[in-house]
């Protein structure tokens, strides 16, 4: 074997022993596909309120009467009755010490880096592994301040008047198909409320982890940023390697309230049998600001497009995207801002790479209201083209309802030439080091904002995709 074959090999095993492995656990039985005995099964085994269980079974009537998207990815490969919808590991026990995760668990979340990162850089952190939360802890300080983190279960029993006031408001089981799932089948997530004025110091963070064969994931986040409050919410999504599908569908609502700040971020390494299909939205009342951070490199189909409402005036949005399509991948994605107050500004920064049969599609939105005066918006698509054979979408969609809006929009793709590489090899460089080096310049708007442990796993997660050894 060649040098190059080699290190071929020995990147794609680094890949597959990091993110693609599979921990042997045992499950609680539970039937496979989706009906109505399903959803209330899940309502029974959570112990929820009536009035959860009643939403539940209203989603589900919404899902089975709508039809699955035609438009974006081609999504008939989905047979909704192939997956398990709630997997209950028999080792499960939600605890906020890392110690007591069952061993069996624990294994996964330690090989993945969760607790060290979470000692190093975080203010509080939740793991879920397929259908439950393991693992659930907030810094005494902040919980002394009043801030809630916890998952989203627990909300329903702990704090169902904040519940039932935001839960479903802003994304509604009537918004899509995959809302409807999610909102019938629903299990974890996180549940933040920050309250006035307080500033959360470090990231909050969460990590899902799908690791059943044919199994969804159907977390439901939900954050609450009051008056003044500040946070900063990180999350990591991986999966193993499997011939078979798994579907991931979620849905994360965040309410920023007057003169609040939300960062969402994301980092999606679902391998490449997943379909990720994810629901996104945000509402910013009166000088409130909201940015989307969404990085995705993984899954076999993404199709998710963050939206901000900026309801209030001077509220202000951002949605920085970036999407890497390698072989055999689909990668549709973009964001969406609606303005429907004055003075508010706002935001969109694509940036897409693909390779080999990649295809990247970026689909924006940005709508302008009649009443929404002195608006500012600027829209930025770049995409990079890695070979001959990869392939990038653009399309842009701008409803303008006033004339003295400042609106710009920008598009651009280009190719990483011959030239640039031989350069970079003739100063002793490897080819596939010289390609991530390339797409790393390319994309350094959002590694600069991340935090520096997610920035350096994200320049390592791109330095593996772009290699000839994995895709």
């Amino acid at each position: 074997m060649s040098n190059e074959g080699l290190e071929e090999v020995v990147e794609k095993k680094e890949y597959l022993d990091k993110y693609g492995f599979y921990q042997d656990v045992s499950y609680d039985e539970f039937p496979k596909g989706i009906s109505e005995k399903v959803v209330r099964l899940i309502s029974k085994l959570k112990g929820e309120p009536e009035w959860m269980l009643e939403r539940r079974l209203t989603a589900y009537k919404i899902f089975e009467s709508k039809p699955v998207p035609q438009w974006g990815a081609d999504l008939s490969g989905i047979k909704f009755d192939d997956f398990y919808y709630y997997m209950n590991p028999k080792s499960q026990k939600e605890s906020d010490k890392w110690d007591n995760v069952p061993d069996d668990i624990k294994q996964t979340f330690d090989k993945l880096g969760v607790p060290e990162a979470e000692r190093k850089f975080f203010a509080g952190a939740e793991a879920q592994f397929d259908s439950s939360v393991v693992y659930s802890h907030i810094n005494e300080e902040l919980e002394k301040l009043g801030v809630i983190f916890t998952d989203t279960d627990t909300a329903v029993k702990k704090y169902p008047e904040l519940m039932k006031k935001y839960w479903g408001r802003i994304i509604p089981p009537t918004d899509n198909k995959f809302a409807a799932l999610n909102t019938a089948t629903w299990s974890g997530g996180s549940f933040i409320y920050v309250p006035k004025g307080v500033k959360v110091p470090m990231p909050l963070n969460a990590y899902f982890r799908i690791n059943a064969r044919n199994s969804g994931q159907f977390e439901r986040t939900l954050i609450i940023a009051d008056e003044g409050a500040d946070v900063v919410y990180l999350e990591g999504c991986t999966a193993p390697v499997y011939a078979s599908n798994s579907l991931h569908a979620a849905v994360v609502e965040l309410v920023a309230l007057k003169n609040a700040h939300i960062r969402y971020v994301t980092i999606q390494n679902w391998s490449k049998n997943v379909y990720n299909l994810v629901t996104q939205r945000a509402h910013a009342a009166e000088g409130a600001r909201v940015e989307w951070i969404d990085a995705n490199i993984g899954s076999r189909i993404n199709m998710k497009y963050p939206s901000i409402f900026l309801q209030g005036e001077g509220s202000s949005g951002e949605v920085l995207s970036i999407a890497l399509a390698g072989e055999g991948q689909v990668q549709d994605s973009g964001g969406k801002i609606y303005h429907l107050a004055s003075n508010t500004t706002s935001k969109i920064i694509s940036k897409s790479v693909s390779k080999g049969s990649g295809v990247t599609s970026f689909r924006g939105l940005l709508h302008v209201a009649k009443n929404a005066a002195d608006v500012k918006s600027h829209v930025s698509c770049d995409a990079l083209l890695l070979d001959e054979n990869a392939k990038t979408n653009t399309y842009p969609y701008n409803q303008i309802n006033r004339s003295d809006a400042m609106i710009s929009h920008e598009a651009k793709v280009g190719k990483i030439s011959d030239e640039e590489i031989f350069y970079l090899m003739s100063r002793g460089i490897s080819e596939d080091d010289a390609t991530a080096m390339i797409v790393l310049g390319f994309i350094e708007d959002l590694t600069k904002v991340l935090p520096l442990e997610y920035s350096l796993e994200l320049k390592r997660l791109i330095k593996l995709d772009t290699s000839k050894g994995v895709g």
